[in-house]
């Protein structure tokens, strides 16, 4: 495990990377190290006009989730308001229930999977471009009384990764599903994935459907163990896994857009939306715009890797950020 003091530095590396611009999304601002607030953050102030003012965050069951609600949860206590927290609901039919039933106020959901998993959209009709995607998205809440804030730059779509000794010597050097799909032995590689991988049309159904490609698939519900373990050449992971984090595992491009965005909305009803007001509006997205894909990356991997506390993590990301003294 890393020494805690290197993978601080090497947060702070990674935030003013992403701030500068090193991330992808193309409209980071400039700034970023320990005791120095990143241009265009503002401190959250505590205003007493929130007081009384109760919000209950939710998540669903995994690290990032945890990370993410307690990032907004956070944000909002600092701001003034009484908060409680259910970060662990479960899936996301559970916590997109408890937000319609009024058990919680709001949660981060992802665009493709609200659109797929609760709008009925099939995964070939969800638009390709993340904006689009989270319009449409947006819309369909709307009809619930439900609004969709505005989507984080990172998403958390579905990666193809190896490691670097498959990538040379199996996959010839193939930096793209395009070139990967062309090889002599492309019939021949394997690829791990979760069960339900095999009858979707973003995970496996897709690489046949777009590349016309394939391979073997290994039912696997770890994502990293396969393939270190040799029991898949390629497997199925998520675009910010802690485990990218450095350069241990290449992703292999996906050039045609097979995998759908995932971008984060908080989702809010319009009834907690309205008793927080433009305050708490602005909070809770001022918090997500520093979120690119490599900071994402770090932040998840202190939780799966270095075993932090989700509670932790996020208070250092906002901490760091200058959103919170």
């Amino acid at each position: 495990m890393t020494h805690p003091i290197v993978k601080l530095v090497a947060l702070f590396v990674v935030l003013a990377l992403a701030l500068t611009g090193g991330a992808c999304g193309g409209d980071d601002e400039g700034g970023g190290s320990d005791g120095e607030r990143a241009a265009g953050v503002e401190a959250i102030e505590k205003d007493p006009a929130n007081q009384g003012k109760s919000f209950t965050v939710g998540s669903k069951n995994f690290d990032e989730q945890f990370i993410l609600g307690e990032v907004y949860a956070q944000a909002l206590e600092a701001a003034g308001f009484k908060v409680d927290k259910k970060l662990n609901l479960g899936s996301e039919q559970i916590a997109y229930k408890a937000l319609k039933s009024g058990q919680i106020d709001g949660y981060p959901e992802y665009t493709g999977t609200s659109l797929t998993s609760f709008f009925d959209v099939k995964v070939d009709d969800v638009p390709k471009d993340p904006d689009e995607a989270y319009q449409l998205t947006k819309e369909k809440y709307a009809e619930q009384d439900i609004t969709a804030l505005s989507r984080t730059q990172f998403e958390n779509t579905f990666r193809i990764a190896t490691t670097k000794e498959k990538q040379q010597n199996l996959l010839k050097g193939a930096k793209t599903l395009s070139e990967v799909a062309k090889l002599p032995n492309a019939s021949k590689l394997s690829i791990a994935g979760f069960p339900e991988c095999r009858q979707r049309a973003d995970c496996l159904l897709g690489l046949k459907a777009t590349y016309g490609w394939t391979p073997e698939f290994i039912s696997d519900e770890g994502k990293y163990d396969p393939i270190d373990k040799d029991r898949a050449d390629l497997g199925f992971v998520f675009s910010t896994d802690g485990e990218l984090v450095g350069d241990k595992y290449p992703i292999v491009e996906d050039d045609k857009n097979l995998f759908p965005p995932y971008n984060i909305s908080f989702e809010i009803s319009n009834k907690a939306l309205k008793d927080i007001g433009p305050n708490g509006e602005k909070v809770l997205l001022a918090v997500q715009k520093p979120l690119t894909e490599k900071v994402m990356r770090e932040l998840n991997s202190r939780v799966s890797i270095d075993k932090q506390e989700p509670e932790k993590v996020a208070h250092d990301y906002l901490t760091q950020f200058g959103f919170i003294k």
